[in-house]
């Protein structure tokens, strides 16, 4: 049955858990439904998708843990690029070389970029600086006032959450400020790119965010960013002695980049519409059985947002975000949902939270972060939920950040009693532990882990997995008409119950393993 609620209107499904998978797919097809326009970040259709979700929090007896309801609200800042009025190009022995935006290359919105920029290039190989690692690709450049050009990959050599930590742009800016420099051009090495250039360009004109609280800023003082078509990349390396598939062909066989200035500078116009909004988290608490426990929490997180309305491809313009990630919100709806039905309740606090604008930067799990509807110190843990892909029956779990914290030893205690596999990320170069919301909570010191439906690297399992990556990943195919496999989203639903139950009924708090780069963040 359907009731209505809501000063907009929203349709509430009165959904029965089930452990057939079918109530699972039932809370995607409400979030995933045209109607909601691909809930992107600050729209009608997100908060109509927040208020829906904050209904089964509420069905399920969570306790709102928002600063209105079940709902914490986000202000963000808004920037929408103005192509009409905006130009890049290369100045090279006085000779002027313009770039096409959306086929050479895009801006990024993520920073507040200046008006213009005109400076010299400096190419910077992998562009990393890892004392710890005895690697400092910048040694010897001069940065100051440049735009730096990197290849947006990381030592192979490294250990896997180090590869996305490192490569992150948050990271690259820190120590390219600390440098000097004014701005960024990362080149992908095509092997590692998730999303065709011509899919990725479609959204470039769609709003890009940043938090509006300016100490959440992690592009402080950076006046330009740009992604380069690697289709493309020669052209910066014109002159320089070096050409892109000479650098291609080094990354490929693991041997070290060189690191130049390039014989040409950039010049960027950019003119930028900036607006405000609005957007939605919506968190709701399960309270712990044990006195002595209840008042930490353990975090089980799925984000909520996903692109919105862009570009049309065959006709269809509504970028759903069935798998990414009303799957994962749906799955932790069915988490709270079977715990009320079951009546079980774990010695520590569940605290449940559907976060906004994953897909700007994790922007709403890292304003979560920063203003916490509990003490920061009392979340011991978080069990985010993004893009699991159930397309296959779940036989493995793939962890990433598995062996980071002594969660992965409540992870492999879990999937051995349902007869599961454990792997870490078989795909490092992917980048994908820093790439959704638990990062946020790595950042501010709280073990985390993320999980999805593992394969093994050259299966058919591992073809389909691909294959939904570069047909679906991003784009409008990722809709309710694709196939799923309920049985494996049911399986996965049991794990992420039993795993929060087991953290929260530890005797301890979970901590990081010694040799975990990240434990620092904690101390």
């Amino acid at each position: 049955m359907t009731k209505w609620f809501g000063a907009i209107g929203i349709a509430c499904v009165v959904i029965t858990a089930s452990a057939d998978g079918n109530s699972w797919w039932k809370h995607v097809e409400v979030l995933a439904s045209d109607d909601l326009q691909g809930r992107n970040t600050g729209s009608v259709g997100h908060r109509r998708a927040a208020e829906y979700v904050a209904e089964q929090f509420k069905r399920s007896g969570l306790e709102p843990a928002g600063t209105k309801g079940y709902i914490q609200t986000v202000q963000f800042k808004v920037r929408q690029i103005d192509e009409s009025r905006s130009s890049l190009a290369l100045t090279r022995d006085g000779r002027t070389i313009p770039l096409t935006l959306g086929e050479h290359a895009n801006f990024s919105l993520r920073i507040d970029p200046a008006p213009a920029v005109d400076a010299p290039l400096v190419f910077v190989g992998q562009g990393l600086q890892i004392p710890e690692q005895q690697i400092d690709d910048l040694k010897g450049l001069d940065l100051k006032g440049a735009v730096v050009v990197y290849l947006n990959v990381t030592p192979r050599t490294l250990p896997t959450a180090l590869q996305a930590h490192f490569g992150s742009a948050t990271d690259r800016w820190r120590v390219y400020r600390a440098a000097g420099a004014v701005g960024t051009i990362a080149i992908a090495n095509p092997k590692n790119v998730d999303i065709p250039w011509p899919r990725s360009a479609r959204q470039r004109l769609q709003p890009a965010m940043s938090l509006a609280d300016p100490s959440l800023d992690d592009y402080p003082g950076q006046q330009v960013a740009i992604t380069m078509n690697p289709a493309h990349g020669n052209v910066l390396f014109e002159g320089s002695g070096h050409s892109f598939e000479e650098l291609l062909a080094l990354d490929d066989a693991g041997k070290p980049l060189p690191v130049f200035a390039l014989p040409a500078r950039v010049s960027a116009r950019m003119t930028v519409t900036r607006t405000d909004v609005d957007s939605q988290n919506v968190a709701g608490i399960l309270r712990g059985s044990d006195s002595a426990r209840r008042n930490e929490f353990v975090v089980v997180s799925a984000h909520l947002d996903h692109l919105g309305v862009g570009e049309a491809v065959r006709g269809d313009a509504i970028y759903n975000g069935a798998m990414d990630n009303a799957s994962g919100v749906a799955a932790i709806l069915e988490v709270a949902a079977r715990l009320r039905a079951s009546g079980e309740r774990a010695a520590r606090s569940l605290l449940f939270v559907a976060v906004t604008g994953e897909e700007k930067g994790e922007l709403g799990s890292r304003y979560f972060v920063a203003h916490p509807p509990v003490p920061g110190a009392a979340i011991v843990a978080d069990v985010n939920t993004d893009m699991f892909l159930p397309l296959f029956p779940l036989k493995q779990l793939m962890v990433l950040g598995l062996d980071e914290s002594d969660l992965g030893d409540d992870v492999r205690a879990v999937a051995a009693a349902m007869h599961l596999q454990v792997q870490g990320d078989p795909e490092p170069q992917r980048n994908r532990f820093i790439r959704s919301d638990q990062y946020s909570f790595i950042r501010a010191g709280v073990p985390a882990v993320a999980m999805k439906v593992g394969y093994e690297m050259k299966t058919p399992e591992a073809a389909v997995a691909q294959r939904w990556t570069a047909e679906r990943y991003h784009a409008p195919s990722d809709d309710l008409k694709q196939p799923v496999d309920r049985d494996a989203a049911d399986a996965f639903i049991s794990v992420v119950r039993q795993l929060a139950i087991h953290i929260a009924n530890r005797p301890d708090r979970p901590g990081w393993s010694e040799t975990s780069f990240f434990r620092r963040f904690s101390q």
